[in-house]
Formats: structure tokens, sequence, C-alpha cells
């Protein structure tokens, strides 16, 4: 079984970090390639963040709250 690495996107060229504003999913969740996993806020604007790849849920590394770096690994997914 592969894990797929959930890392915070960057969705500007200035953004360097981002608050976890809400996870849509939790462990122990089915998840599909695409499907939005948590919502992010940068720049005061609130975006959803899509899963890499489908499969479920196994951890989350930043919770509720967190401010993490672009590219920061934030939750895995067992494919």
């Amino acid at each position: 079984m592969a894990n797929i690495k959930v890392l915070l996107p960057q969705f500007g060229m200035g953004m360097q970090e981002a608050e976890i504003v809400r996870w849509i999913k939790a462990v122990g969740d089915p998840v599909e390639a695409g499907e939005p996993l948590l919502e992010i806020e940068a720049a005061k604007t609130t975006v959803e963040v899509p899963s890499p790849g489908a499969g479920t849920l196994t951890e989350i590394l930043a919770r509720e709250g967190d401010t993490v770096e672009v590219r920061a690994h934030i939750a895995t997914i067992a494919a």
C-alpha cells in the first residue's frame, strides 16, 4: 500500500503560509482524487484544498487553527 503525502499547495506567487480553517474529511474517511479535504485561509481568502489522490485519510499532521508553510506535509492518504 502506497502513501500519498498531502502538501499545502501554493495558490499565489506571494503565498508563503496559510492557516488551516477546517478539515472537511477526518482520519479514516475514504477520499477521491480532487475531492475537497480541507479549507485554508491565505491573504484573507478561504480556499478548499483538493485531495491529491484516492484512498483513505490515515493521518492529519496540521490541526485547525495551525499556520503552516507552503509545501509542508499536512496529512497522509493510504492509496
